[in-house]
């Protein structure tokens, strides 16, 4: 009884959160307050059911989130960046493949040692905006990362938490000290990814994204010959996506730290895929082209 009511409770996530606090030097913080926001964010994330489903063990979602502060002031302001990595197993192989892969570098919040990181989706302001603004952004990247991982697995199927991930956006802190949630913020940040996931516009990235994992990887096993195609298809809709709609933030980031990956399943391919793979890969990921054409022959 008590293990069936643990599975129905069991989490999504098996994340690692490193707070690297190495640039913090000459303040009177006491350095063990980054080890304790390391493990709060650490609970914050593992801790928190996040969906209605049940997770196995091995189906947990392996994700890192690495925040390196640069500077704190005398309100207990910080300044910091976070880089966010999320993978999933593929089928019937020991790889995980990488799913979401970025960094943000506009992360500003109040933290005193021990606080609580309060999230809360139906008031995530809170009533302190820079309190209220990491737990804000992680809970942010906690859906996105979901809406990934759901995508790959059913057509679309991420939408519910893309859109719980935009709802952060449309209701987040506010401060003249915090940025990252407004278009005019930048091209590359919160608010532009959460909008290339939900504008129908540009409904066609949730079939790449479906394709090129559940068509493609989760095939590798059973039919290589076949996966390898669908692949191929799928990287040429993105393509053909990126043609139509340029300098989008979700076209680069599909690519992004994947070069390995394309190597790897294209090497073994024909001729054909193999010069067709190259050309497609050097135009969606141009800083590796030199590399797809060395590699890819």
């Amino acid at each position: 009884m008590f293990a069936a009511g643990f599975l129905l409770h069991a989490q999504e996530f098996q994340a690692k959160v490193t707070v690297n606090a190495q640039q913090v030097v000459g303040t009177n913080i006491d350095r063990t307050t980054f080890t304790t926001l390391q493990n709060q964010l650490t609970t914050f994330i593992n801790g928190r059911k996040w969906t209605s489903d049940v997770f196995q063990a091995q189906e947990k979602i392996r994700c890192s989130f690495i925040l390196t502060i640069q500077s704190v002031d005398a309100d207990n302001v910080f300044q910091a960046s976070v880089a966010i990595q999320a993978a999933r197993p593929v089928y019937n192989a020991s790889y995980q493949t990488a799913l979401l892969n970025c960094q943000d570098g506009s992360v500003q919040f109040k933290y005193v040692q021990f606080q609580q990181l309060d999230f809360n989706e139906n008031r995530v302001q809170g009533t302190d905006a820079l309190a209220a603004n990491l737990p804000a952004i992680f809970a942010y990247y906690v859906y996105m990362i979901l809406g990934f991982d759901y995508d790959s697995f059913s057509p679309k199927g991420g939408d519910m938490y893309f859109s719980k991930a935009q709802n952060i956006v449309n209701n987040a802190p506010e401060s003249k000290s915090i940025s990252g949630w407004k278009s005019f913020d930048g091209s590359r940040n919160r608010y532009w990814l959460a909008e290339n996931m939900m504008n129908t516009k540009y409904n066609s990235i949730h079939d790449i994204i479906y394709s090129y994992y559940r068509d493609g990887l989760d095939q590798m096993y059973d039919d290589e010959e076949t996966a390898r195609s669908n692949i191929l298809d799928a990287l040429s809709s993105l393509q053909d996506f990126n043609q139509t709609n340029p300098n989008t933030m979700i076209a680069q980031l599909l690519v992004q730290g994947k070069a390995q990956e394309y190597i790897g399943i294209f090497k073994k391919g024909d001729p054909g895929s193999k010069a067709q793979a190259s050309q497609i890969l050097a135009s969606i990921d141009v800083s590796n082209a030199a590399t797809y054409k060395q590699e890819i022959k």
